[in-house]
């Protein structure tokens, strides 16, 4: 039996140490200590904008799903369809539970034939790998938790490919977004590169061994490599604020256990069309009803204030409550306050005007469409 104290310890990623050496302000995140900042989340989160930036992201969990009827489970498990998934390629999805709300959302990496890697959030991955354990319980299929054997760098920006390319012989313009390929980093063989991340720019994610030595060198090797664009080691906060104007959802605020796939505007990667899975009899239903009673919608404050999370928004007399902010921050790229928030869907019409409740009085926001930012397009 843990004590209390055991049971309160934070998790930390091998890159913990070097964290600190480096200043970085630390935070519990979901049972984890990370950094939420080195040198400012404004900095980080420019640099990620204009150039390039690191992230540790080791925190994030890595179920692997071995076996014949692997494509089976995860077609039952996740709600995208894995039966159009190339070796090689990834695709976003999530899992449901029968009420066709949230148990986590994910990435599907299709490693080979009857091979894949889910990879999921850290504050649910006990969860997940028991849900996850339990859907393939009835297919041929065998998951491994793997964790804990990897360090998962992101990086991220205009010239993430410039610099992870000089560290890699992959020639990484081969790897299109959302796709991943297999090669040497850093004198490492076997090391998964994805053209992924959660920031709205280009980058990459490396999965390399995960031991203390091996994570640093690695990570000293990127920072080197970046020097001359600028690069920057990122935080959380940054991580947040990027995926915000991106209009990304995280988990417990945009997508939780009591939110559906229609209500969160997620339907683009939902294909009831592939057959039943966990939660499509759901929304189906939901459908049948005339669709999602509440929808996610970008805020842009007008007035002065910062529209919190949790936040409540008004009509725009500021009298009656209609909804919710799920995310909400001044967004550094765009000098805006922004957020996203669950409101009436009478109300999902951009332009239209709101009240956000803030330090007890009605601010004034309007609804806007989402993403707030997207990235820009490369010149032929």
């Amino acid at each position: 039996m843990s004590t209390p104290a055991a049971s309160l310890a934070l998790r930390k990623t091998p890159l913990n140490a070097l964290h600190r050496r480096l200043g970085a302000k630390m935070v519990d995140f979901g049972g984890w200590d990370m950094p939420v900042e080195y040198s400012g989340l404004i900095a980080e989160h420019l640099t990620v904008r204009n150039s390039v930036g690191l992230f540790d992201v080791s925190h994030m969990g890595d179920m692997q799903l071995r076996g014949p009827g692997s494509l089976d489970a995860i077609q039952h498990l996740c709600m995208n369809d894995a039966s159009r998934l190339q070796v090689g390629q990834a695709q976003y999805s999530a899992m449901l539970y029968p009420e066709g709300t949230f148990v986590d959302d994910v990435i599907v990496h299709k490693l080979g034939e009857n091979d894949y890697l889910i990879v999921i959030n850290a504050g649910t991955r006990e969860k997940d790998y028991d849900w996850i354990r339990a859907g393939v319980s009835k297919f041929r299929s065998h998951v491994s938790d793997y964790s804990d054997y990897y360090t998962q760098l992101a990086i991220q920006g205009p010239r993430a490919a410039e610099t992870l390319q000089k560290l890699t012989s992959i020639d990484l313009s081969t790897i299109k977004f959302y796709w991943f390929r297999w090669g040497t980093v850093c004198g490492l063989p076997n090391t998964l590169i994805a053209r992924t991340g959660y920031t709205g720019e280009d980058g990459f994610e490396i999965y390399i061994p995960s031991d203390e030595a091996t994570s640093e060198r690695v990570w000293n090797e990127v920072i080197e490599a970046g020097k001359e664009f600028g690069i920057l080691p990122c935080g959380l906060g940054a991580r947040n604020t990027l995926r915000l104007e991106s209009a990304l959802s995280l988990y417990g605020h945009e997508i939780s256990e009591s939110l559906n796939v229609f209500e969160a505007g997620l339907d683009r990667f939902c294909k009831l069309d592939k057959g039943p899975f966990i939660g499509s009899g759901a929304l189906q239903k939901v459908l049948a009803e005339g669709g999602p009673q509440k929808r996610l919608v970008g805020l842009e404050v007008i007035e002065r204030g910062i529209a919190r999370d949790g936040y409540r928004v008004l009509d725009l007399e500021g009298r009656s409550p209609i909804g919710y902010v799920t995310s909400g921050s001044p967004a550094p790229f765009l000098k805006k306050n922004i957020a996203l928030a669950y409101v009436p869907r009478e109300y999902d019409v951009p332009g239209r005007e709101v009240s956000v409740e803030i330090r007890n009085s009605p601010v004034k926001a309007r609804v806007v469409p989402i993403p707030f930012y997207r990235k820009p397009k490369k010149q032929a």
